[in-house]
């Protein structure tokens, strides 16, 4: 069993980290990666691997380390990774997570996101070749001795059966929603065009449902998303909003529309791309339930005032730091518990 000091793993993310910094300028690398998954246009592939980069700092990789006295373990065991593809890199904070616990990785990736992860597969055998020999990636997972599975509400109804008798970390359909006060700066609603319009809409992270006061002026925020109107010409993204405007407009549904966005009146928290929901509200104490009820299929919340789920500020959705698990599970704490 090969076990790495917190010194050394610090060492081997910083050079991953200063690598991904390498690959935003590689434009055969972003081409390639475009060609697998046409969403991962190269200017959002691009943003993912800075924001990793700048996840990988020494100092936030320490303070993140020092969380976890009990880790590396001191019996290492094999934990498979099912990963998602809707981002680029997405399933690599589990990736992280495993490798730095002390354990082996069996990794399922996407088929939708293979060329970064083997690209850093061999980047890792460069730099640790004794880490990257506990990394096998598989097209099914083999016994593993435990599981961590990223996928919809569908496929964890599956997941759930399947790995039923292994420890596990199960997640399902999430998203995120900003709560505004109708007193936000024209730069606070820019920011929040990015938490809409990041990565397409495609993350668990990206807002899809709007919590806003009755009456409220929505002028300020159309003028604001303006500035994402190229966005809505990638081929792929203006496809659904076309289908879902075609939807709204037959069934003669109540909508607003700016040419590339639809908003509409829907309690739902999750909407299709191209779409964002809204509800109206009059006081904070019918947000705070509304997301405290909620809260199982809400991954991060935007906004300028504090609320009892994750919130980070506008613009900020995209950028989870280390501790900020996903669903709100601490990953490291399952794995040192193993």
């Amino acid at each position: 069993m090969s076990t790495f000091s917190k010194s050394e793993l610090i060492r081997i993310w910083t050079l991953v980290g200063q690598e991904m910094l390498k690959w935003t300028h590689d434009e055969p690398l972003l081409l390639c990666v475009a060609n697998e998954n046409a969403w991962f246009q190269p200017n959002q592939t691009q943003q993912a691997l800075r924001f990793l980069a700048t996840m990988l700092q020494p100092a936030a990789l320490e303070k993140w380390l020092d969380l976890y006295p009990r880790l590396p373990v001191s019996q290492e065991k094999t934990v498979g990774v099912v990963m998602a593809g809707n981002l680029p890199l997405v399933g690599f904070h589990d990736w992280l997570c495993v490798l730095s616990s002390g354990h082996r990785l069996q990794v399922k990736l996407s088929r939708q996101d293979t060329v970064l992860f083997l690209l850093l597969h061999e980047f890792l055998a460069d730099i640790a070749p004794l880490l990257r020999k506990k990394i096998e990636v598989v097209e099914q997972l083999n016994k593993p001795d435990a599981v961590i599975a990223t996928g919809s509400d569908n496929t964890s109804r599956y997941f759930d059966y399947y790995f039923r008798s292994y420890p596990s970390i199960i997640r399902k359909n999430r998203t995120g929603v900003a709560v505004l006060t109708g007193n936000e700066s024209r730069e606070e609603l820019i920011d929040l065009g990015r938490d809409i319009f990041d990565y397409f809409g495609l993350g668990c992270r990206n807002v899809s449902f709007l919590l806003v006061p009755e009456g409220y002026d929505w002028q300020p925020f159309w003028l604001a998303m303006e500035e994402y109107q190229s966005w809505g010409s990638f081929y792929k993204f203006r496809n659904n909003y076309d289908y879902q405007k075609a939807i709204l407009l037959v069934n003669q549904e109540a909508h607003m529309d700016n040419g590339f966005l639809l908003l509409r009146p829907e309690t739902k928290l999750a909407s299709s791309i191209g779409v964002l929901h809204y509800q109206t509200y009059q006081q904070e104490e019918e947000v705070k339930q509304l997301l405290l009820l909620q809260q199982d299929k809400i991954q991060c919340v935007v906004s300028s005032l504090n609320w009892p789920v994750a919130t980070f500020p506008f613009g900020q959705a995209q950028c989870p730091g280390l501790s900020d698990y996903a669903d709100g599970v601490d990953v490291m704490k399952f794995l040192s518990d193993l």
